[in-house]
């Protein structure tokens, strides 16, 4: 099957944003005089705003409102943003590349607050052709839901779109969707085996995306 679209996540993928969301909960464990672990944070990776709040408030056990989580991350990761926007290496390029020969479109479960000033600060917002935020959607990854409603804002099936993940969470979600899945790992967050067999393309940077990743992947399907 010929691919059509190209669907990008964004946390991890176009920005090493895991780190600022990581350090940011360690910051906020330690206000409250916990430990956020290395497993917390994968559990808590690829979804949505209220799904990955009340990963942290059951993981520390606490008992602030997932309201109050919640603004407090979005206020602490906003500010880490503001200091340096940390995108990835080829990730920008990647987009642009893409966005030449395909429909291109961004899936990200991140706050729509924090998507939308990311993508003025890196001016993606002139290039994504759709922009898809988890908080509009009902589930969160590994649930499809937001896969799905991206394909349907684009008016492309699901065997005619790879998407590019770096969480298990969102591999998943891909899978579930029924999309070819590039698996690019975010810089330090290793992915277990069985996630990378689920994916169609591994890339260790999005340095090394170009046409001919896409185009394996539609030769592999033939």
């Amino acid at each position: 099957m010929a691919i059509e679209a190209v669907i990008f996540d964004m946390d991890g993928v176009l920005v090493d944003s895991e780190v600022y969301w990581k350090q940011s909960r360690i910051e906020f464990a330690q206000t409250l005089g916990k430990v956020w672990t290395d497993e917390d944070q994968r559990l808590a990776m690829g979804r949505n705003t209220v799904e990955w709040a009340q990963v942290m408030q059951e993981r520390l056990a606490i008992d602030m409102s997932i309201e109050d989580i919640i603004a407090d991350m979005k206020r602490r990761v906003i500010a880490h943003y503001e200091e340096r926007l940390p995108t990835l290496p080829g990730a920008l390029e990647a987009v642009q590349l893409a966005s030449k020969h395909y429909r291109i479109a961004l899936a990200s479960g991140s706050p729509t607050e924090i998507i939308q000033r990311v993508m003025q600060l890196t001016e993606l917002d002139k290039v994504f052709e759709i922009m898809v935020y988890g908080d509009d959607i009902p589930n969160g990854k590994p649930a499809p839901d937001i896969y799905i409603e991206t394909l349907s804002r684009l008016n492309v099936k699901a065997e005619n779109a790879v998407g590019i993940e770096d969480s298990a969470n969102g591999i998943r979600a891909l899978k579930a969707a029924g999309m070819y899945a590039i698996a690019a790992p975010s810089p330090g967050f290793t992915l277990p085996d069985d996630i990378l067999q689920m994916a169609d393309y591994f890339l260790d940077s999005l340095e090394r995306f170009s046409l001919n990743v896409i185009q394996e992947i539609e030769q592999q399907s033939n």
